[in-house]
């Protein structure tokens, strides 16, 4: 197969407008990533669980397909529909959100998917991709499976990457939430966190924990709230000061197209500097425009499509 796998969710998102009407989307933290991936010119599938015959899920596959993004490992489920959240933002651009995804049909991947198939699938694939909301939503069973399917793809050599991305309320504590995201960092070649998210989990300076992490093996990229980026690897800290500041209507897609822009430089052998050059420069355009994922001609001018 090669290419890039993701793993999760991709959802129905409400953007609500004054509060009595809302505008239909659909987004996920990994599915934002992997399409944006996918217009950087990577080959990309998508690993998750859709309802068998609603509107909703029919939507996101008229999405993948329009951006050209692989289906061969997604799952139907009878009787279950994609999750849901709303989007409300404020004149900042910073987001509250509200979800509906107890009865999502992605809780259900591992117990109908082709676990043979996707094993074989994520032993060639170039990279593999997941996020904390993909532990959180699968549960703890699916948790196992998955972290059994991780360790054999990188015992054939394939790079995984996660982005913890943690949301407290999918969890049943941070102890439940630390556990996951612990199994998961040391199997990785790339760990990408935001300081907000690791600062709630360990009450620790995302610098210290992202040090901690990089000495178990990965290359961990450190996004803080003033948009200074580390990069801890082999024993060393690389520190990026913040760009220059844009005017965000909507932050809701700036970490996950930064881990796109990331990926993809590394993935072409460039510099973790070239990297985070590529990762900001896609950022700060979507965070220019409502919602996750962005208007094909509103991509950044010389980035493939």
């Amino acid at each position: 197969m090669g290419g890039v796998i993701a793993l999760g969710e991709c959802m129905v998102e409400l953007s609500l407008e004054g509060g009595r009407q809302a505008a239909i989307g659909y987004a996920g933290d990994t599915f934002n990533t992997a399409v944006y991936l996918r217009r950087l010119g990577r080959r990309v599938s998508y690993a998750t669980a859709l309802g068998a015959d609603d509107p909703f899920s029919a939507g996101i596959l008229a999405l993948m397909a329009q951006e050209a993004i692989g289906t061969e490992l997604l799952a139907r489920v009878e009787g279950r529909l994609p999750g849901l959240y709303a989007i409300e933002r404020d004149a900042a651009g910073e987001r509250r959100f509200f979800y509906w995804r107890d009865q999502a049909a992605v809780r259900q991947f591992f117990q109908l998917a082709d676990l043979d198939a996707l094993r074989g699938a994520l032993r060639q694939a170039e990279l593999v991709y997941l996020s904390g909301i993909t532990l959180a939503v699968v549960g703890e069973a699916g948790r196992g499976v998955l972290l059994d399917l991780l360790a054999d793809a990188r015992a054939h050599g394939v790079a995984i990457a996660f982005d913890p991305n943690y949301r407290p309320r999918l969890w049943a504590g941070p102890a439940v939430a630390r556990a996951a995201i612990e199994a998961v960092a040391p199997l990785c070649r790339y760990v990408s966190v935001s300081g907000p998210d690791l600062e709630t989990l360990y009450a620790a300076s995302v610098e210290a924990v992202a040090a901690d992490w990089a000495k178990l093996g990965p290359e961990v990229v450190a996004r803080d709230d003033d948009r200074t980026v580390s990069v801890h690897a082999a024993g060393e800290i690389r520190r990026f000061a913040p760009d220059a500041p844009v005017r965000a209507l909507d932050t809701t897609g700036a970490g996950d197209s930064f881990n796109a822009g990331y990926l993809s430089a590394r993935l072409a052998g460039e510099s973790p500097a070239e990297a985070v050059a590529a990762g900001r420069r896609l950022a700060r355009v979507v965070v220019q425009h409502i919602g996750a994922i962005i208007p094909t001609a509103a991509m950044p001018d010389g980035v493939k499509v």
